[in-house]
């Protein structure tokens, strides 16, 4: 079985993919398409001539090996819908149970901007998120379930997808993994710490000025695709 799991920056993406790749069965990719995202669009990100330079940059090959077989029985695959320009092949995904994992929109700016200044409705990826959902299909998951209650959610999880629940997904070693792209060193760093899920997120956080402004921008999207939601807990 392969699995690709599309959401946008900070929205319990890696944390997901550290419970899956803990289960002997499970390989794992890191956000295959970062590289060709940079090269094609040009865009400066933190680390961009390093991910440039250590990882593949050509879309078909990336989409040639996430259509391959891991080296296991299961595949999970990180991706961000973002990162999918028009023309990068998706065909790919009819092969793949399709996840597409939210976080309120206030919590994912909040984060983002402590990584990286001005953060956009594009670098979010709401709206391609949304697109991606109504093209491709598949299942929406709330991260804040899987964090208010990881047992729970991740066997409905499990069940929703046709795998066997594993309690190996419910903690993992500290540190880096060795398929984690080689931008880990600067978004992964409370991940590498943790080891397992952390716990409920309390209340949203205030944001104001331009990050107030971009919130309401994207509440629209990401309540279309909450309205879609498969619940968890």
């Amino acid at each position: 079985m392969k699995i690709a799991v599309w959401s946008g920056p900070r929205n319990l993406s890696t944390a997901l993919m550290y419970s899956f790749a803990n289960r002997a069965d499970f390989t794992a990719m890191d956000e295959p398409f970062y590289a060709p995202y940079l090269a094609a669009s040009g865009l400066d990100h933190p680390m961009s001539d390093a991910i440039l330079t250590a990882h593949e940059t050509g879309p078909q090959l990336v989409a040639t090996a996430c259509a391959n077989d891991g080296e296991k029985a299961h595949k999970y695959m990180k991706h961000m819908p973002h990162h999918m320009l028009d023309g990068f092949p998706l065909d790919w995904t009819k092969d793949c149970v399709n996840i597409h994992l939210i976080r309120h929109p206030a919590r994912v700016i909040a984060s983002y901007a402590a990584k990286r200044e001005n953060p956009t409705l594009h670098d979010i990826g709401y709206p391609q998120q949304l697109a991606l959902f109504k093209r491709i299909g598949g299942h929406v998951v709330d991260s804040s379930e899987i964090r208010q209650d990881p047992e729970k959610a991740l066997k409905n999880l499990c069940l929703m997808i046709g795998v066997l629940f594993d309690f190996a997904m419910l903690s993992w070693p500290n540190g880096p993994r060795s398929f984690d792209g080689i931008w880990a060193s600067h978004w992964y760093r409370a991940v590498h710490q943790s080891t397992g899920f952390a716990g409920p997120e309390g209340d949203l956080p205030e944001l104001t000025g331009p990050h107030r402004a971009l919130c309401i921008e994207t509440l629209p999207y990401y309540c279309d695709l909450l309205s879609n939601k498969t619940t968890l807990i």
